[in-house]
């Protein structure tokens, strides 16, 4: 069973389905979980799948996929590049390829702009302007693609400030920039500025999920209410006015009967869309909802994995970080 969900044409011609299933467990690893969440998303039609090294789950996201016994070219898969290599991009490659076992990468994204000496989740952080620079990663991410291991290469977590500086240094484009993306952090002048240069959002949490377990979203009156008229769930809605939006969503669950709702998309009437866009303009409501409660190594004194808002081009509205 494949599911019907529309795809978005990236900007060197490949396709990628606009749903996917996100695979960070909230803590690395958890073999199993995420070995069953996969082949059963499969089952259900998922062929979009997002993992990163930092998940620690690679090894077991590709035997999911291996085992399914659907054709490897149905399937869109991407990983991406830890802080901690920065310095050594194809010899982290390689071993996000071997781990996966699939043949080849669709999409190897730069997990954060920052790099970090340390572990793979470290805080000992290169200063910006600091080699290995986020420009020098890239160009070492330009030259996987000769190998024909990868087809697509792109960013997470930048913002148009570290996009600036990137992008006079490309050769290639990157095709998406990953970032977290819901209606209270709808990013809409990234989404324009993206969009001018040929890259498509991706939004992770696109459903707004708190690391206290949270889903602040799903009780917002604007949400309920579209959703009761619709008679679906506000999951639903805010997947539907993502994708409606041209971006991709990458919600993750290991719900059964969620999976497959996830992927009933609606079509959203115009009023609708305009109220979901203007909710994050409601007192308070403009903020993430991903790195609440996340601790202080990654939300801190001013800093996200060592570099400061400024450095990173995020800003500070409400007493949150978000990003400009």
């Amino acid at each position: 069973m494949t599911a019907n969900i529309p795809s978005l044409t990236l900007n060197n011609g490949t396709r990628m389905p606009s749903v996917g299933l996100g695979c960070w467990m909230g803590i690395p690893g958890e073999d199993e979980r995420v070995y069953y969440m996969c082949l059963n998303a499969i089952k259900t039609g998922y062929r979009h799948f997002d993992t990163a090294a930092g998940y620690g789950n690679e090894k077991q996201v590709g035997k999911a996929i291996r085992d399914s016994g659907i054709p490897r070219t149905e399937i869109f898969l991407t990983t991406k590049l830890p802080n901690s290599a920065h310095g050594k991009v194809r010899e982290a490659f390689e071993e996000s390829l071997n781990n996966l076992d699939c043949g080849y990468i669709d999409l190897y994204l730069m997990h954060w702009p920052q790099a970090d000496s340390g572990e793979i989740w470290g805080n000992n952080t290169y200063r910006p302007n600091e080699s290995p620079t986020f420009v020098e990663t890239w160009k070492d991410m330009e030259k996987l693609l000769e190998g024909g291991k990868v087809k697509s290469i792109g960013v997470s977590n930048f913002s148009i400030k570290t996009l600036d500086v990137l992008l006079p240094q490309c050769t290639v484009v990157p095709v998406t920039n990953q970032v977290e993306m819901h209606p209270c952090l709808p990013q809409h002048d990234l989404k324009q500025y993206c969009e001018s240069k040929g890259i498509i959002l991706t939004a992770y949490s696109p459903l707004g999920l708190q690391y206290t377990g949270s889903r602040i979203l799903f009780n917002i009156d604007t949400i309920k209410s579209i959703a009761n008229k619709l008679n679906v769930d506000s999951a639903q809605v805010l997947l539907s006015w993502g994708v409606q939006r041209k971006t991709a969503v990458i919600p993750k669950t290991e719900n059964k009967a969620r999976m497959e709702s996830n992927m009933t998309l609606l079509r959203l009437s115009d009023e609708d869309m305009k109220n979901i866009d203007e909710l994050h303009l409601q007192p308070n409501m403009h903020r993430t909802l991903t790195f609440i409660g996340f601790g202080e190594r990654i939300l801190g004194e001013g800093n996200i994995f060592g570099w400061t808002y400024e450095e990173l081009g995020w800003n500070m509205i409400d007493g949150f970080v978000v990003s400009k």
